[in-house]
């Protein structure tokens, strides 16, 4: 077994160094379908715009810190004032260390999470210590809407 591997290594360092057409033709579309599978490979791993800000959801409610803040208001995706009960975006503000946040959170993935929410409702934050702009007003696994 040993002897057939070495007379295969012997033909194909013998097939290199006289550069066989065939054989480089056929080197250089295996190195391109492997360059292409993993590409592929990597593209399909790569998470959504959705994933990601699911993801930061979750670490914040597993792991931010909580603070009290107020909702100040309610906008569709668009950028309008919302009257809808249940909105797209809830603006809320919040202050740490003498330093006021004003942020916005996209919830309409979360509409039956947000419902019968009012303006100037008190509300718990959940904020990234190291990155106090990095917060939430709710997730999945959390909510700092005070319920009724």
């Amino acid at each position: 077994m040993n002897g057939f591997l070495q007379d295969i290594g012997q033909d194909l360092a013998q097939r290199l160094h006289d550069r066989d057409p065939h054989l480089m033709a056929g080197a250089a579309a295996l190195l391109l379908l492997l360059i292409v599978l993993l590409g592929l490979f990597l593209h399909w791993r790569r998470p959504s715009p959705d994933e990601l800000e699911r993801r930061r959801r979750e670490r914040l409610a597993l792991n931010g810190r909580i603070t009290d803040g107020v909702i100040v208001d309610a906008r569709t995706l668009t950028g309008e004032d919302s009257v809808s009960t249940t909105p797209e975006v809830l603006v809320y503000s919040y202050r740490l260390a003498g330093v006021t946040y004003n942020c916005a959170q996209d919830v309409s993935r979360l509409a039956d999470r947000v419902a019968g929410f009012r303006l100037d409702q008190p509300i718990q934050i959940r904020y990234d210590p190291r990155n106090p702009g990095n917060s939430i007003l709710l997730s999945e696994e959390w909510s700092g809407l005070w319920q009724k």
